[in-house]
């Protein structure tokens, strides 16, 4: 794959992203999920650096903006809320504490607050991902249709279903291919009984 995101939060962080550089020249994005604590962020940050991972995402917990103020001053790689940016009033909070904001449609509330996120956003000169959690092509189709207004794309959910529920989207290392229908784009093939 072209791009990895590494979800960390244990006592192997280093050792993981070390093992997984040593097999890809990949660009390596890496997940924290609120684990870290300040004092553990500012040591794995620089060596995260040195592996050449690309940003890090919820180094701390939501609610730390203290700590994410002083990780936001004091880090040499690109920091990126998630959970402490749901909805669209979290969005001027995050300005001077990350770099950017993780926008997920299903926890936003659908694509029309997640523009408006995308534009103020912008006016405070953050960067943006939109990203997935386990989104089917419905879910990830929707997202597709943000890719020119964002930095960053976190949409492999159909990716990792055994079973989608639609068609329409496609992966080309990397890439995203639409299928040109309208609206999302998809056809759903369903996983409910076609019954009455």
């Amino acid at each position: 794959w072209p791009v990895y995101k590494i979800k960390v939060g244990t006592a192997d962080d280093i050792a993981i992203v070390k093992a997984l550089r040593e097999n890809t020249d990949a660009i390596l994005r890496v997940d924290a999920n609120a684990a870290w604590d300040l004092e553990t962020a500012l040591k794995l940050i620089p060596q995260l650096k040195e592996l050449g991972v690309e940003l890090v995402e919820q180094p701390l917990a939501k609610d730390n903006w203290d700590g994410m103020k002083i990780l936001f001053e004091k880090s040499s790689l690109p920091l990126f809320a998630d959970e402490s940016c749901v909805f669209e009033k979290d969005v001027e909070k995050c300005k001077n504490h990350f770099h950017g904001i993780n926008i997920k449609l299903t926890k936003c509330s659908g694509i029309t607050p997640a523009l408006r996120m995308i534009e103020k956003a912008r006016e405070l000169d953050l960067k943006i991902m939109v990203g997935c959690m386990n989104e089917s092509t419905i879910g990830s189709a929707a997202i597709a249709h943000l890719l020119p207004f964002i930095d960053y794309a976190d949409m492999d959910g159909p990716l990792l279903l055994q079973e989608d529920v639609a068609t329409g989207i496609g992966y080309d290392y990397g890439k995203i291919t639409y299928s040109g229908k309208p609206g999302l784009g998809i056809n759903y093939t369903g996983l409910f009984s076609k019954q009455g």
